[in-house]
């Protein structure tokens, strides 16, 4: 989030020694003598400044705690109140391919909330159909969206086929597999995402076809969409491209969640055609060698652990924000952060991505060269 660079608020002053001197020179005042630091009553008013001192620590954080910048916790609730609530943990979703043993003379029924699951699973993760539906008469295979039974990201990143084992059998049904790999899972909102969706509501008011408005209401489909681009790259047409929490890019469910968000009629000029789609990637590679001081050897296990941490820290982030250029120097500095004395970065090297494009990591290789007497 983007903000004015304004100076730290204090509504009280915490500085001890100020606080110190006007309680001195209000005592001094009243009882018309002159305190020394050995003084019994100058013994008992520092005391007293710090007590009050810290009770105006407290002051300040909680006013400061009824401003958007600052509030967390309850108090980012009440801001956002009835018109901006804070979203709930959402569970996964995937599509899943239903598979008949022979085609049926008449239609075949899949009842809403048939569950699915692992084959060899841990029995925690269950999908369940979200609305009945039907395998024509003639037909084989039906495609059904199904979402997990648990809220939150547990759902999220199975593969398409390792949701294969029915747990409600149909008649007639041979085999079970998502086609889809289950995105879209979140935990209650983060104070953060919720900070921003207040700081962006008021323009969902307008139906004038604002840029921030169509970001609004893409965030407001899913707690997962860390980043929203609107774009207009034609007349009356308007393309919004969301990109999920860690960089993932959005499957055909969570799309179809925004496409869903962005069109009422009350959100949109009626002239807009608006379209959602994924990302499009620009990949690129990390291979660079690094080296640690020879003073710092035997830290060396750490550090390498280290490193490898801070590549890590770096694929995410540059992955998780649409249009972020491929930056080397980012990554050069994390793994300096992390200990190394010296790296070589053959790859990645600078690179612009577009508005609508996010990067995203293919080959990561990780060299330690050894200590170094620099």
């Amino acid at each position: 989030m983007e903000y004015i660079d304004l100076p730290d608020i204090q509504f009280v002053e915490e500085d001890v020694e100020k606080v110190l001197t006007e309680i001195v020179t209000l005592y001094q005042t009243i009882t018309k003598r002159t305190l020394f630091r050995a003084d019994p009553e100058m013994i008992f008013l520092k005391v007293f400044a710090q007590y009050i001192v810290q009770h105006r620590v407290l002051i300040n954080r909680v006013a400061k705690g009824e401003l958007l910048r600052y509030a967390s916790g309850i108090m980012l609730d009440y801001l956002g109140g009835t018109d901006t609530p804070r979203l709930e943990a959402t569970s996964a979703r995937t599509t899943v391919r239903f598979t008949l043993s022979v085609p049926l003379v008449s239609a075949q029924l899949v009842p809403k909330g048939t569950r699915i699951t692992q084959e060899n699973g841990d029995g925690s993760i269950f999908f369940e159909t979200n609305e009945a539906a039907i395998i024509p008469p003639g037909d084989l295979t039906a495609d059904i969206l199904c979402v997990c039974m648990t809220p939150g990201d547990i759902g999220n990143g199975l593969l398409p086929g390792q949701l294969n084992v029915l747990v409600d059998p149909l008649p007639f049904v041979q085999s079970v597999a998502n086609v889809t790999t289950s995105a879209g899972g979140t935990d209650r909102e983060e104070d953060d995402h919720y900070r921003e969706r207040i700081r962006l509501a008021p323009e969902s008011y307008s139906t004038a076809g604002p840029e921030d408005s169509y970001i609004y209401w893409a965030k407001r489909a899913s707690a997962a969409i860390i980043d929203v681009e609107a774009e207009s790259p034609s007349p009356m047409e308007v393309k919004i491209v969301p990109l999920l929490e860690g960089g993932t890019i959005p499957g055909q469910e969570v799309l179809d969640a925004v496409a869903e968000a962005v069109n009422s009629r009350k959100r949109r000029p009626l002239t807009d055609r608006v379209t959602v789609s994924a990302p499009e990637t620009v990949p690129y590679d990390i291979n660079l060698t690094y080296y640690i001081d020879i003073s710092r050897a035997a830290e060396s296990a750490t550090i390498q652990d280290a490193v490898k941490a801070a590549v890590d820290s770096y694929r995410v982030w540059q992955k998780s924000k649409l249009g972020r250029a491929i930056n080397q120097s980012e990554l050069i500095a994390r793994v300096m952060q992390a200990g190394a004395q010296r790296v070589n970065v053959v790859s990645p090297v600078y690179t612009e991505v577009a508005k609508l494009q996010v990067a995203q990591d293919e080959t990561v290789s990780v060299t330690f060269g050894g200590l170094v007497d620099d």
